[in-house]
């Protein structure tokens, strides 16, 4: 299969969480024998923070504006056997229009973002999607599961709302013995709607048990906040640097972005990689969360600071690297990248079996 991704970005993880999904995926998907390209809008920020520029299981390219897309790309997109354009893409819009216009295989709108997506239609703010796009991409493939598919068919027009959540690329995310460095870490790049919950779960047990030592990491957290004095600060952890991370972690927490709580299904890639390094995980609580892993077997779930500070001071150690243990065994058994990929391909088969169909019917 030839496939295209018109994706948010491949080259850089600096402040999205797009990157490491497409990596993990991408990779899994050419090990299948597949050929990718990836066009990616050459943008300043990322372009300064760029951690992978020669990716080896894929063609990366970079363009300029829609004009440079338009002329350098369009024989190759009309080309494909299927063509993905993924959430967020600047232009996003004008992108999806040309590409249903243009490509003659399948396509699909890959949405990392789901979600809030789905608020931004309901806002009316078509920042990268529009509803009257919808129905133009042969298949949905949408990083919330669960009731918000039937909601993308029924109400959006789509034809083929699928879930794709994201997954781990199990070779890169592995437990290592690292010395134990924080009792609660957090990777993430700061997030209003996220931030309460972050103060929740992590400043407010760090102010009340001071004996014990924090860690959050990620860009953009605002200058006015009041940190802790044994939370340790760092501005971004590479995903090379991912495993180390965790592994220097006793628990790792999870936070939820608003719109993915209320639509539940909506599983963060931290979660997955955090689960590969057999890392423990205390997660905030959404509906579906307990579909990927057994709360009190796989995962503490929390809503206040009571229960994580008791999980960090009571729980035993053989049942806390139990649990780091189950984690891990689930991820391998079914959310790893190669598990993605071959979802990926018989969805995108799905998709273009049904626009040959379209062809026929036209024709």
């Amino acid at each position: 299969m030839k496939l295209v991704v018109l994706g948010l970005s491949l080259s850089s993880s600096w402040g999205n969480g797009h990157a490491t999904t497409y990596r993990a995926l991408l990779r899994a998907f050419a090990a299948r024998g597949h050929e990718v390209l990836f066009l990616e809008r050459d943008v300043p920020w990322y372009a300064a923070h760029r951690d992978l520029a020669r990716p080896d299981f894929c063609d990366l390219r970079f363009y300029g504006d829609l004009g440079a897309l338009h002329l350098a790309w369009r024989e190759t997109v009309e080309q494909a056997d299927a063509v993905i354009v993924g959430s967020y893409v600047p232009d996003g819009v004008a992108v999806g229009r040309w590409v249903q216009k243009t490509a003659r295989g399948a396509t699909a709108f890959y949405d990392i973002d789901t979600p809030v997506t789905l608020a931004k239609l309901a806002a009316g703010d078509h920042e990268y999607l529009t509803p009257e796009l919808i129905p133009g991409y042969d298949a949905y493939l949408s990083f919330t599961g669960g009731p918000t598919l039937e909601r993308l068919m029924r109400r959006y027009g789509s034809p083929a709302a699928r879930a794709l959540y994201c997954s781990v690329d199990a070779e890169a995310y592995r437990p290592l013995a690292e010395p134990k460095r924080w009792d609660l870490s957090y990777l993430g790049t700061y997030s209003p709607d996220r931030q309460p919950t972050l103060e929740r779960l992590l400043l407010e047990p760090a102010r009340r048990a001071p004996d014990l030592r924090f860690c959050v990491a990620g860009p953009q957290y605002p200058d006015d906040i009041d940190w802790p004095a044994n939370v340790e600060r760092l501005d971004h952890v590479g995903p090379v640097d991912h495993p180390a991370f965790y592994a220097a972690s006793r628990y790792t927490l999870n936070v939820t972005r608003a719109d993915m709580i209320d639509a539940g299904y909506s599983p963060s890639v931290r979660l997955f990689e955090a689960a590969a390094c057999a890392t423990p995980i205390i997660s905030d609580i959404w509906d579906g969360l307990e579909t990927l892993f057994e709360p009190g077997r796989e995962i503490v779930l929390a809503l206040g600071s009571d229960e994580v500070l008791r999980t960090l001071r009571e729980t035993p150690e053989p049942v806390r690297q139990a649990m780091a243990e189950g984690a891990r065994a689930r991820i391998l058994a079914e959310h790893t990248a190669a598990h993605r990929a071959a979802e990926l391909e018989a969805h995108l088969a799905e998709a273009m079996a049904a626009a040959a169909k379209d062809d026929l019917v036209t024709a």
